[in-house]
C-alpha cells in the first residue's frame, strides 16, 4: 500500500489531496509528498527490505504509489563499489563508486521516472511526457513502452546523438525544440496545462516523480551496512537528486534504521552552468539564472528549480560545498575514472570526478571518512566528449607491422605507472 497522505507547499505549508498537482495555489511553492511515517514505522524494517527484490522496489513502502503494480523494467540495486586505484590516485582511503550508469536505460533517470509512470497509471492518464535534457527521455520512452502508455519527450535540438537515438528506440513521439532546456521546459508547462490527459513526469508529477530520487540514498546506506557515508558528491542540474538523497538517508534515520545522517554533501557542477555554485560561493539562497555553455549538457539547466532546498541543505549539513569546474576537466574526469576503476560515465560524472578531485586537494576528506561519488549516466550516450581520444594504431596484419608499429613495454610501464 502507497502511505503518502496529501501534498503539501514547501513554502506555506499548505496541503492538498493526492492528485496530480505542483505548485502550490496560495503562494506558488513547490509540492512535496506527506507521509504517515508512524504507519511506515510500524510496516518497515532492515529484514522486510533485505527480503524485498533487488530493485528500488525494495523501498516501497517510502514511495507515493501502490509498488504491486509498479511500471519496473529492473531498476536499482545499482553496484557501489569501492574505488582503490581511484582512491590512491586521489589520496582518499575510503572512496565508494555509487554507479548508476547500469540501470535499464543506463541513467539514474529510470528510479524517477519507474515512480511517475506508476503514479500515472494510478491517475488513469494516456500520455507519458517529459522535458529532458536527454537521460530523462530514454527512461520515460522506456518506461511509455512498458506501461503501453503513448509517450511523448521534449529535447533541446543540440542534444547529443547517442541520447536522442537512446530515446527513439522505444518508439516515443520525439520533440526537438530550437533553444536550451529552459527553453523546452517552459513549453512543455504550457502543453501540460492545456492538455490534461498528459502526465508531464517532471511538471504536473513531479511531487512524485523525484521521490524516486530518495532510493539512492537507501541504497548506497544499506550497502555501507546501514549506516550514511561521511561524505557524498553528487551532481547537481536541477538540484532534485542532491535533496533527495539528503531526505531518504534522513528518512531512515527518522525511522530509526540508521543513526543520525551526518553526511557532508558536495554539489557538483560545471563552470559553464554553476548558478547553484555561484550561489553557493557568494553566501546567497537563491540564484541568479544563467544561460547554459557547457558540454555536460545533462546538467545545463540555467534556473535549477530545486536550487533553494539545495542551498539549504549545503549550510544545514556542516562542512558541505558546491563546486564547479571546467570544460577541460570534465574530459579528464571521464578518463580518469575510467583508467582506474574500469567505468566509463558520461559528462555528468565527469563533472563528479572533476569535483571530487577538487576536494581531496583542497583536503576536505580526512583519513578514514567514506566518501562516496554518485555517478549517473553511461558515457556511451556523450561519446561526443571524449571521441577526439579515440587514436587506434593503424598496422598491416604481420607481426612485423606491430612490432614497428606498436612499443608494447613503454605502453605497460605508463599503465603500471599511472595505476
Amino acid at each position: 500500500m502507497a502511505y503518502a497522505s496529501a501534498l503539501h507547499c514547501r513554502e506555506c505549508g499548505n496541503e492538498y489531496p493526492i492528485a496530480p498537482i505542483h505548485v502550490c495555489e496560495w503562494c506558488f511553492g513547490p509540492l512535496e509528498i506527506t507521509y504517515d511515517y508512524d504507519a511506515i514505522g510500524d510496516a518497515i524494517s532492515r529484514e522486510k527490505i533485505k527480503d524485498g527484490p533487488l530493485t528500488m522496489w525494495r523501498y516501497a513502502d517510502l514511495l507515493p504509489v501502490n509498488g504491486e503494480n509498479a511500471v519496473d523494467i529492473g531498476t536499482g540495486m545499482t553496484p557501489l563499489l569501492k574505488a582503490d586505484n581511484l582512491g590512491r590516485e586521489l589520496g582518499i582511503d575510503n572512496l565508494w563508486i555509487k554507479n548508476d550508469a547500469v540501470n535499464p536505460t543506463y541513467s539514474f533517470k529510470d528510479r524517477v521516472v519507474s515512480v511517475a509512470a506508476t503514479k500515472a497509471l494510478e491517475f488513469g492518464f494516456d500520455t507519458l511526457a517529459c522535458a529532458s535534457t536527454g537521460n530523462l527521455a530514454g527512461a520515460v520512452a522506456a518506461h511509455g513502452a512498458k506501461a503501453n502508455m503513448r509517450t511523448l519527450v521534449f529535447i533541446p535540438s543540440d542534444l547529443e546523438r547517442g541520447k536522442v537515438v537512446g530515446a527513439a528506440i522505444y518508439g516515443p513521439t520525439v520533440v526537438a525544440v530550437d533553444g536550451n532546456y529552459d527553453d523546452v521546459n517552459r513549453l512543455c508547462s504550457e502543453l501540460a496545462d492545456a492538455n490534461e490527459s498528459w502526465a508531464f513526469v517532471n511538471i504536473n508529477m513531479r511531487p512524485y516523480y523525484s521521490e524516486g530520487s530518495k532510493t539512492l540514498g537507501y541504497e548506497v546506506v544499506e550497502q555501507l551496512g546501514w549506516k550514511a557515508p561521511d561524505h557524498a558528491v553528487v551532481p547537481i542540474a536541477s538540484g532534485s537528486l542532491f535533496t533527495k538523497i539528503w531526505k531518504g538517508m534522513n528518512e531512515f534515520a527518522t525511522l530509526g534504521l540508521i543513526d543520525d545522517v551526518r553526511t557532508k554533501m558536495h554539489g557538483a557542477q560545471a563552470d559553464g552552468c554553476s548558478p547553484v555554485a555561484q550561489a553557493f560561493a557568494d553566501e546567497q539562497l537563491h540564484v541568479k539564472p544563467v544561460v547554459p555553455d557547457t558540454i555536460a549538457k545533462s546538467l545545463a539547466i540555467g534556473n535549477p528549480a530545486d536550487a533553494y532546498y539545495t542551498l539549504k541543505i549545503a549550510q544545514q549539513a556542516e562542512g558541505s560545498t558546491v563546486g564547479s569546474t571546467p570544460d577541460p576537466a570534465i574530459v579528464e574526469g571521464i578518463q580518469m575514472l575510467a583508467q582506474t576503476e574500469g567505468i566509463f560515465t558520461e559528462t555528468a560524472g565527469g563533472v563528479v570526478i572533476s569535483n571530487l578531485k577538487k576536494l581531496a586537494e583542497a583536503g576536505r576528506f580526512e583519513k578514514g571518512e567514506s566518501v562516496v561519488a554518485f555517478i549517473t549516466g553511461n558515457g556511451l550516450k556523450t561519446v561526443e566528449a571524449v571521441q577526439h581520444l579515440a587514436n587506434p594504431v593503424n598496422i598491416n596484419a604481420t607481426v612485423s607491422s606491430f612490432e614497428e608499429s606498436v612499443d608494447v613495454e613503454s605502453a605497460v610501464g605508463s599503465k603500471s605507472t599511472s595505476s
